[in-house]
């Protein structure tokens, strides 16, 4: 470990390489949160003493700077790391003041005004079927029976599969893959006391504000695999396809219109690229001042999560179609998790191509757009795509 002093401020500093310091915090039982943004060169790390628990009703813009981590579930409490001690991290090196590390202890849990609370989705068992596949394409099945019934016009299905973790896997290893397989998405790391292990690379911003100034948002939806070099203006879509994205479109516009806001810019749709798949994608942009309008963050996580993306529209029905024929519990995935008020930027995304590490293995989870036009075979063709994004990082 080196230690150099930060110019103009004389405080001691230290570097290490990443894996050190993050089995250190581990080995303390320490919540902790590594994240690198889109686009970044650099990755944040946070290790914190103690999660706060949040109701749905705590505004984020007046949260301390922390990183926050919500189930897909209401039934689930919010989970907040404060980042008051952060670290930089470059080319798999720390710097930071780690020497505050080694003092550090973490608070028990259920301690008065914090909480390291077990939560109750945190070690979802998987559901013994006998083939994966022919569930799957059951449940698919049925989710489309019940919109030719006129129950819902969208449901997403999702799926967890357990795959073993190869030999020697290294947790860093995979982490800097991640970064540089998916340069467009938030790659993040997530250690909880009694939550686990998650790891992922979500190519779908929920909510983002910068500098207290611009709101951002996005409609992601639509999967095909992509291959280098392919030229992403001549890409064509399938009519399920757009339509599965304009649903999603419609459902932010119709938050907007729940809270009268009608200064908002939109732009898309358009291909992008997330890893070895492509989506189609429309931007949306608020300005908070000129709506004067500063807690709009707040307000719009609370009406988008769960999106149509990650759920179904009209979201109450298919929440509980969902709710009754899914068969397991999703716990973090479809949930949220980014950085907040952190260097003045929030950036929440929704919890996708994801995983929870066990030991020796990874529950991976992924999902498809079910609508009129689906065909159940391509939905589970879709859900290995996804799974694959992840699977390619492990070795």
């Amino acid at each position: 470990m080196m230690e150099q002093i930060r110019p103009g401020t004389g405080k001691l500093e230290t570097t290490s390489p990443l894996s050190l310091v993050i089995e250190k915090a581990l080995n303390k039982k320490l919540p902790l949160a590594l994240w690198r943004l889109p686009g970044r060169k650099t990755s944040t790390l946070i290790i914190a003493a103690t999660v706060s628990k949040l109701s749905r009703e705590d505004a984020i813009e007046e949260l301390p700077p922390g990183f926050i981590f919500a189930p897909y579930s209401d039934d689930n409490p919010i989970l907040f790391i404060e980042g008051s001690i952060q670290y930089t991290v470059q080319d798999g090196i720390v710097s930071g003041a780690l020497g505050e590390l080694e003092s550090m202890i973490p608070e028990e849990p259920h301690a008065p005004g914090q909480s390291n609370a077990a939560v109750a989705a945190s070690n979802p068992q998987i559901p013994a079927f006998e083939d994966a596949k022919a569930h799957y394409i059951e449940l698919v099945r049925k989710s489309v029976e019940a919109i030719e019934a006129g129950k819902f016009e969208k449901v997403v299905p999702t799926r967890v599969k357990q795959v073993p973790l190869p030999a020697g896997f290294d947790m860093i290893a995979t982490y800097m893959r991640l970064c540089g397989d998916h340069p467009e998405a938030l790659v993040s790391l997530v250690h909880i006391p009694d939550a686990g292990i998650w790891m992922g690379a979500s190519p779908e911003m929920l909510v983002s504000v910068e500098e207290g100034r611009i709101f951002r948002t996005v409609a992601l939806a639509g999967t095909q695999p992509y291959q280098e070099g392919t030229p992403l203006k001549q890409v064509a879509w399938t009519q399920k396809e757009i339509e599965e994205q304009a649903l999603v479109e419609r459902y932010i516009i119709s938050c907007f219109k729940r809270i009268r806001l009608r200064e908002y810019s939109e732009h898309g749709p358009k291909t992008v690229v997330a890893g070895n798949l492509m989506h189609l994608r429309s931007d949306f942009t608020v300005d908070l001042r000129q709506t004067n309008f500063p807690q709009l963050g707040s307000v719009m996580l609370r009406l988008l999560h769960p999106t149509s993306a990650v759920c179904g529209m009209e979201l109450g029905p298919a929440r509980e179609f969902l709710r009754e024929h899914e068969g397991y519990d999703r716990a973090f995935y479809t949930g949220y998790l980014g950085p907040v008020n952190v260097a003045d930027n929030t950036d929440i995304y929704v919890n996708l191509r994801c995983m929870q590490l066990r030991d020796g293995y990874a529950l991976m989870y992924a999902g498809a757009g079910v609508t009129a036009d689906s065909v159940p075979e391509r939905e589970w063709e879709e859900t290995e795509m996804k799974f694959n994004t992840l699977t390619t990082s492990l070795t």
